[in-house]
């Protein structure tokens, strides 16, 4: 049994080192420890009660799950405890992981966008206008297929049913390929931008592209990610007309084209130097006066991630893969894959009886 194997599926059933151990008999958690640093040995039996509890074929502890999610990028509020990284990183490793074996038998799109070192002084909003030209965008364009646009250009993008804690994250698997993880809960407006400011980590931040100083602490990045998915959704040159002496309806309006969420387009126009401090203060307090810090007007459109969903249905429709075909090729529980593979999964109604 591979060690770090056994960790992973512990740590993604959710139970501590202490859970594990006081349910299978003949473990402590002191040998339990020293087994997960490679310290010691298991008896054969053990092994196979800890294999039956965790419910994960024996296969699975072979294989190597180790997609880098430490180089991971969030959007994350400040209360995320280190249990909560955990499980969503967890989750993540799993989808990376069978994004690298589904890779075997099919062909993820080419990643062709244009990173440029921010370290050599390409500014987050040059590399936004960069790549948007990339993308065959006009200049005075809103982003209207996001998902689309991007998977068609080597990004693989899923939306997780995640703790409401997380925006996004973005990271590569074992094998290189770009991921983008979004909250499927959030409004449309807000997984646009979470998307754009991922996409901006991926550009800007990756150290597999040129080197990232280390005084570019993650408050740093988290500012340059920021301010590339605000270039790259709306433009500055496009849009600092329509900002100067704005109104909160016209607010409202900006919306609707521009598909960006009104106080992300509010906090524009201060960045723009549209508007002074006051005058932002003043809209933020009418948004929260209106409610609209909590759900605004006017909802946008998205469009839902395709590229991964294919990737599966190519395995189930045209490779005539059933649940225990992919147990067996992917050594995963069935309720983790059917997690992941949520897209065909039928909701139970129940009859109300009079």
């Amino acid at each position: 049994m591979n060690h770090r194997q056994l960790t992973f599926a512990r740590e993604l059933r959710g139970y501590s080192q202490t859970d594990l151990s006081s349910s299978i008999k003949g473990l402590s958690q002191s040998n339990l420890s020293k087994f997960e640093k490679g310290l010691s040995v298991l008896s054969e039996e053990v092994q196979k009660k800890i294999i039956d509890f965790l419910d994960f074929p024996i296969s699975f502890f072979d294989r190597k799950i180790t997609s880098s999610i430490e180089n991971g990028n969030y959007r994350k509020r400040a209360s995320v405890t280190k249990s909560d990284i955990l499980k969503f990183e967890n989750r993540c490793k799993i989808l990376g992981y069978l994004i690298d074996e589904m890779s075997e038998s099919i062909e993820w799109p080419d990643f062709n966008l244009s990173p440029l070192n921010v370290e050599e002084g390409y500014s987050p909003s040059y590399t936004a206008n960069y790549n948007r030209k990339v993308l065959g965008l006009k200049k005075d364009e809103p982003i209207n297929n996001i998902c689309s646009l991007l998977e068609k250009h080597g990004i693989i993008i899923y939306e997780m049913n995640a703790y409401d804690k997380f925006d996004g994250i973005s990271f590569f698997t074992d094998k290189g390929f770009t991921v983008i993880v979004v909250n499927k809960s959030f409004s449309n407006d807000r997984k646009r931008f979470t998307i754009a400011h991922e996409l901006g980590h991926i550009l800007l931040h990756n150290e597999s592209n040129f080197p990232i100083s280390s005084y570019r602490d993650e408050k740093t990045k988290e500012k340059e990610a920021n301010e590339f998915a605000s270039e790259f959704l709306m433009p500055a040159n496009e849009i600092k007309n329509a900002l100067r002496g704005i109104t909160l309806s016209e607010v409202a309006k900006l919306k609707g084209y521009w598909l960006t969420s009104m106080a992300s387009i509010i906090r524009r126009a201060k960045d723009l130097k549209c508007i002074n401090d006051d005058r932002y203060t003043y809209f933020m307090i009418e948004m929260s006066r209106n409610g609209f810090n909590r759900k605004e007007p006017v909802e946008v459109p998205i469009d839902k991630p395709q590229c991964f969903k294919n990737g599966y249905l190519i395995f189930k429709n045209d490779l005539l893969f059933d649940d225990d075909d992919f147990v067996s090729s992917m050594s995963l529980p069935k309720d983790i894959l059917n997690e992941i593979f949520y897209y065909d999964r039928i909701v139970n109604l129940k009859v109300l009886k009079n």
